[in-house]
């Protein structure tokens, strides 16, 4: 499992960076990126928070409890997801430029930007039924106790991606501009990325045939506990409802900046991108501890043993912070260098990478919330407590919401995205503090907090000196006279060696203890 999400991960990102060479981080960037958003938007609104929080634990109780090991409850889910999935994609295909217009305006002067979303959110909207059958294939595996193949399918999706965007660098004419692009690189942009989420669900097919499972279409949905599961989701539905809109909002404002500076890369392109390199240790890190810890934990309060959730709690939060906490000082120290390395090739060069460089600087910090209210908020599940959740989000959305309208408000369109970046750090700050002070409360009044105060506070001191440090190498080698192109390259790596040097030395200095988690520093 961790094999398969880093080399997915992995090769995600190097079809980011061939995206951006082949179509730059502007305007026409963002119509490719907008369209693409949407499919994902609206499976997890119709039938993705439901079916991973409350009917996926159903199926593994159905093949516990059920005399035929849950055959039938499978069927009928399976059928029940696919058949809202594919009505949904109709009517998704059908209503593509309303779903549009939620993301980007139309104006006279947006209008060429506006139709080209439009099309090709009709070639990619049908992605929406096969995230489905990704996901449902790829939990009846789980439930039956085969992880692996989920895990390894996204990079079939990543290498389609990866041959078409060098398809798209080394045989076509790159556009410059939206009135630029040809049918035929639409159609190849359109076709193959709807292909690659295709290829990623269907490959799914031949291991849950070998699993054991046999699909047979049942419609016999009434008596059988599915109304129940799904009554069950609406707080987890709301909780997505909620991040969707402060999304929605955020990328409007994005579009609007890069219809005002089109060829800038100061708006949604830029964002994405430089939220996708952000999101990269949380991803890793986080998300892999709390699939080891949240078994763990919901046994401890099925079995009233609230000292060991906390212990989890504190536990999972001091090791994955000795990874995050530098990871978010290197993001403030290094975006620009960064974002130069990864996307200044192609279509952009250095002035035009410089803002998605910037809006990882706004982000960075933002890195320690986000991770730690991520977990924290496992703490809730385990409780089987999914109305909270709900609340943090509401909370959290609002705020971004609150905080990236004044950004497009009131800062110039080049800084206006930047600022919603730093906004979204701000939200979680913010939600951190209000979901610690609930979760403190659920626990009898302590959740560690003196201890974690402790160890975060010297992971900040180490990473802040370390970054300081690592900057100040990183201009010395910035003089350095190399081959054009190279000197993000040896400034990033220069300065990025030295910090996690310093870190580590600084950290041990200050008996980190959780440094020893760390491959090769027990």
């Amino acid at each position: 499992m961790a094999a398969g999400t880093v080399v997915s991960r992995a090769t995600g990102l190097i079809r980011t960076v061939l995206q951006a060479a082949a179509l730059g981080t502007a305007l026409l960037a963002s119509t490719y990126n907008t369209a693409n958003v949407v499919p994902m938007s609206i499976y997890t609104l119709l039938i993705g928070g439901a079916l991973n929080s409350v009917l996926v634990p159903q199926l593994v109780r159905a093949r516990a409890e059920q005399p035929d090991g849950g055959r039938a409850y499978e069927q009928r889910l399976v059928t029940l997801v696919l058949t809202v999935l594919a009505v949904g994609t109709g009517l998704a295909v059908w209503a593509a430029p309303q779903i549009v217009a939620v993301y980007t305006p139309d104006t006279p002067g947006n209008h060429a930007a506006f139709e080209l979303t439009v099309v090709f959110a009709r070639f990619l909207l049908p992605q929406i039924f096969f995230y489905g059958l990704y996901f449902i294939l790829g939990q009846v595996l789980n439930a039956r106790g085969k992880f692996g193949a989920m895990m390894w399918t996204p990079v079939l999706n990543n290498l389609v991606l990866i041959a078409m965007f060098g398809l798209y660098i080394g045989l076509l004419a790159g556009a410059d501009r939206v009135e630029d692009l040809t049918r035929g690189q639409i159609g190849l942009l359109g076709v193959a990325t709807t292909g690659g989420i295709a290829l990623q669900g269907l490959a799914l097919i031949p291991f849950v045939r070998a699993s054991g499972f046999r699909f047979r279409p049942r419609f016999d949905w009434r008596g059988t506990g599915l109304r129940k599961s799904v009554a069950a989701a609406r707080w987890t539905l709301l909780f997505v409802l909620a991040n969707l809109a402060a999304m929605a909002v955020v990328t409007h404002y994005a579009n609007a900046a890069d219809q005002e500076l089109p060829t800038a890369g100061a708006g949604y392109t830029a964002y994405s991108y430089a939220q996708t390199i952000w999101n990269l240790p949380q991803s890793i890190v986080t998300v892999s501890l709390v699939t080891a810890l949240l078994p763990r934990m919901s046994r401890a309060v099925a079995e009233h043993r609230l000292d060991d959730l906390r212990a989890d709690l504190s536990q999972g939060l001091r090791v994955s912070g000795v990874v995050i906490v530098p990871a978010a000082f290197f993001f403030l120290a290094f975006g620009p260098q960064l974002a130069e390395l990864f996307f200044a090739h192609g279509a952009v060069d250095a002035a035009s990478a410089r803002p998605a460089g910037q809006m990882l600087q706004a982000f960075g910090l933002g890195l320690i919330p986000f991770s730690a209210q991520y977990l924290l908020l496992r703490g809730f599940y385990a409780f089987e407590d999914t109305r909270t959740p709900f609340w943090m989000a509401v909370w959290i959305a609002g705020a971004n919401i609150v905080l990236a309208t004044a950004c497009h408000l009131w800062l110039p369109a080049r800084w206006a995205v930047i600022g919603m970046a730093a906004a979204y750090s701000l939200a979680y700050g913010l939600g951190l503090l209000l979901t610690a002070l609930l979760l403190r409360r659920r626990l009898a009044g302590r959740l560690d907090g003196r201890r974690l105060c402790r160890t975060y506070g010297k992971l900040v001191v180490s990473a802040a000196a370390a970054g300081g440090l690592g900057l100040l190498v990183a201009r010395a080698c910035a003089g350095v006279a190399v081959p054009a192109g190279w000197t993000a390259a040896l400034t990033t790596a220069a300065g990025g060696a030295t910090m996690v040097a310093a870190f580590v030395l600084v950290a041990k200095v200050l008996r980190v203890g959780e440094l020893r988690s760390l491959p090769g520093l027990r």
